[in-house]
């Protein structure tokens, strides 16, 4: 199986940096613990840090975005080489990286943009468009497996406008809707679409909850819903409960098609009792490893490996980036990819 040997090489490739540097010290900044992919994100970059030899300060700001901007100050100020930071706002910290940079201090964007500034170096991230993409193909994929040819009543949800990450799930998921919707296949009674319409600020569940209610009561009071893209798992959660609440999954009212995106706990729980259709697994482990290597080579003196020089311009510059490959995950390969690969125990998700 493709994911069994990452355990091994993690090993040999941290044991070899090890060696490298042994006073290094990386300020990682994150947006919030309120979602359980970040809390995972934070203790893999730690736990790979360290096992390379580095010092580490994890700060979390709990979505506030002064909160994270005095972290960010206050690490620069402790004398961190290194900034990693996932970016509540992807617009809001130039003058705190300016600063940082004068003093020294590389910067790594993680899995989000940060966006109007050249001080950052460089981008880890996955494939966003790509998880777009395949968000909407397993939407597709359900509408069909669930009720037929079509044509299908679907909702869209997006997520916060403030990260850049949305924008390229959102172009990615209707790059293949859009063709259904002008066909016809695909009818979003609400009329609610674009980022300025389907957007959920900070990715918060219960924002997406009241939006599903509303739609809901506007839009379907004598037509059924076949299926909602939802852009995150947590969203997906609240979106479910919406729809739920009215009696979806009950009686012959057939569940909606739902996606999501993370693999958070719950949300696989779901997916396996037949609620959540599907989400996309990012793997945070892999994601750590990049930033490692990105981090030693620059305290090295040397260019870290990347594999997209062209696609994300924070509005100063293109930033060179290492894009992971995201992984559809629904009902059938659950076990295969979530637990053969070692990210979860079947005690886990049982």
């Amino acid at each position: 199986m493709k994911f069994m040997n990452f355990a091994g090489a993690l090993a040999v490739s941290l044991i070899a940096m090890t060696a490298a540097h042994a006073d290094g010290m990386v300020g990682i900044s994150m947006p919030t613990k309120s979602s359980a992919r970040w809390i995972d994100d934070g203790n893999n970059m730690v736990k790979q840090f360290q096992d390379a030899g580095y010092e580490t300060d994890l700060q979390y700001a709990e979505d506030d975005i002064p909160n994270q901007l005095s972290q960010i100050e206050n690490m620069v100020t402790k004398g961190v080489d290194v900034l990693v930071i996932a970016a509540i706002d992807g617009t809001t910290l130039s003058n705190a990286l300016a600063n940082a940079a004068a003093s020294g201090v590389r910067i790594v964007a993680y899995d989000r943009l940060i966006r109007d500034s050249g001080d950052v170096d460089y981008y880890a991230t996955f494939d966003n468009f790509k998880v777009g993409v395949q968000q909407a193909t397993s939407l597709v994929d359900g509408l069909k497996e669930r009720f037929g040819d079509g044509p299908y009543n679907v909702e869209l949800f997006g997520g916060s406008p403030d990260d850049n990450n949305a924008y390229f799930f959102y172009n990615g998921a209707m790059s293949v809707l859009q063709p259904l919707i002008d066909d016809g296949t695909i009818v979003v009674q609400s009329g609610q679409m674009g980022m300025d319409k389907v957007g959920t600020l900070r990715w918060d569940p219960a924002t997406a909850q009241a939006r599903m209610d509303n739609i809901l009561s506007a839009s379907y009071t004598d037509k059924d819903v076949h299926g909602v893209l939802s852009p995150y798992d947590g969203l997906s959660i609240g979106i479910l409960s919406s729809l739920k609440g009215i009696g979806y999954g009950s009686g012959d009212m057939t569940l909606p098609v739902v996606t999501g995106q993370d693999a958070e706990i719950q949300s696989v729980k779901s997916i396996l009792a037949d609620e959540q259709y599907s989400t996309i697994f990012k793997d945070t482990r892999e994601l750590a490893r990049v930033t490692v290597n990105m981090v030693d080579a620059m305290l090295d003196g040397g260019e870290p490996e990347v594999n997209d020089t062209e696609t994300y311009d924070n509005g100063v510059k293109v930033i060179p980036s290492y894009l992971l490959e995201p992984l559809p995950v629904d009902k059938s390969n659950v076990e295969e990819v979530l637990i053969g690969s070692g990210y979860y125990t079947a005690d886990q998700i049982d």
